[in-house]
């Protein structure tokens, strides 16, 4: 994929680029915010820029994408690319906007590398950058076309469901009244809101019901965080919106679905607001009538925080074979464990497949445990709420 000239030069500095990818990434961020304050205002996630998470991100998957080209030069990093695509995708990012990137990271480069970025230097990064944009235009056009096209659809809110204190979800149907495209259980939409200050901030919100005929369902935690500003989007949902109010939605994208028959057995675990994802992929494997052991793990600081429990426990029960493992910090009642999520006791059945969602600590250790237990790595998969901090590992 990389050219042998450029290979070379991209393997001499790529430890300093490396190591000054975190000033290049905030200096990169700046100026194109400077030069084109709409992005900041109407498409970038405005909490993850104050809080320095997406710049990590993009560092990551910056480095991660240039030492996958040395290291395996026959072979795409697909399953890299295919989960920035649907994030893309969803967002809408449209191809003219990479060359409103390139130009402003190849700026940062050179203004933080200064005369260490010679020509052949420029040409090589260069040809690494062009060769990640143009493979993920061509996947998210692809992502499109299977969509009939990126489009942002009103959809009116019908029912709003307190689940706990701080999760709200929220049941929608097309104001149009139109067909409602199907999506895979794990997938996520874009939802569009207006905040007051007149920007259109979006964010990505899982799916947290089975697939239906003409309805939508997500769930939102009010995000307070106590070292960055409180979530504004999360806030303004549950502040803002109840029945009858209108939303924009964007089709669902997400590459964490279940990709098995139902002889494969499969765990499910997760913590926290990740268990969106896997309540809808429990309710698909009952609807599906799926026959081989279901391994359902969640961790929670309480019976109290967790949300969509009624459901999570509903839907595991319909099951042909299937065992719950929940644990919480506190409170925990009687068939549940107290602390945090361990799988010691767990039994894995021979060829699992596991699908990961919550906290990265938490889809760490898990990963972790279930690698001892014998878990081949390629059939763990996640899902990341937010900038994507572990890309760099999974590769």
């Amino acid at each position: 994929m990389l050219s042998e000239q450029s290979a070379a030069t991209v393997r001499a500095t790529l430890p300093a680029v490396g190591a000054s990818l975190g000033e290049i990434t905030e200096r990169f961020y700046s100026g194109m915010f400077a030069a084109h304050p709409e992005l900041l205002r109407d498409l970038f996630n405005r909490g993850n820029q104050a809080a320095g998470t997406q710049r990590q991100a993009l560092a990551g998957s910056i480095a991660a994408f240039a030492t996958h080209l040395l290291d395996h030069p026959d072979r795409r990093p697909d399953a890299m690319l295919g989960r920035i695509a649907h994030k893309h995708a969803s967002l809408g990012i449209t191809p003219d906007q990479y060359a409103i990137v390139h130009e402003h990271l190849f700026a940062a480069i050179a203004g933080v590398l200064g005369e260490a970025v010679t020509p052949e230097v420029a040409a090589a990064w260069d040809e690494v950058y062009w060769l990640m944009a143009n493979a993920l235009i061509a996947l998210e056009k692809r992502l499109h076309e299977e969509r009939g096209g990126h489009r942002w659809r009103a959809w009116e809110v019908v029912e709003r469901i307190t689940e706990t204190a701080d999760v709200a979800t929220f049941r929608l149907r097309p104001v149009d009244g139109g067909p409602v495209r199907t999506f895979r259980a794990g997938q996520y939409v874009s939802v569009r809101v207006a905040l007051a200050d007149g920007a259109r901030q979006i964010r990505q919100y899982s799916l947290s019901g089975a697939p239906g005929p003409d309805e939508r369902q997500f769930s939102v935690k009010r995000v307070r965080e106590e070292s960055a500003p409180d979530g504004e989007v999360s806030h303004h949902l549950h502040a803002q919106v109840r029945a009858g109010d209108v939303l924009e939605l964007s089709e669902a994208y997400g590459d964490l679905v279940i990709d098995a028959d139902t002889d494969t057995p499969l765990l499910l675990a997760s913590a926290g607001i990740g268990v969106t994802p896997i309540t809808a992929m429990l309710a698909h494997l009952a609807e599906s009538g799926h026959r081989a052991p279901v391994t359902v793990v969640h961790g929670d600081r309480s019976p109290a925080d967790h949300a969509l429990r009624t459901d999570h426990e509903a839907f595991a029960a319909k099951l042909a074979d299937a065992t719950v493992h929940f644990w919480y910090e506190q409170d925990a009642p009687a068939g549940t464990r107290t602390g945090y999520v361990d799988l010691a006791p767990v039994p894995v059945v021979p060829g699992t497949r596991a699908y990961l969602c919550g906290p990265l600590p938490f889809m760490r250790a898990v990963r972790e445990q279930l690698i001892a237990k014998g878990v081949a790595p390629a059939d763990i998969h996640y899902e990341v709420f937010g900038p994507d901090l572990w890309l760099a590992e999974q590769d």
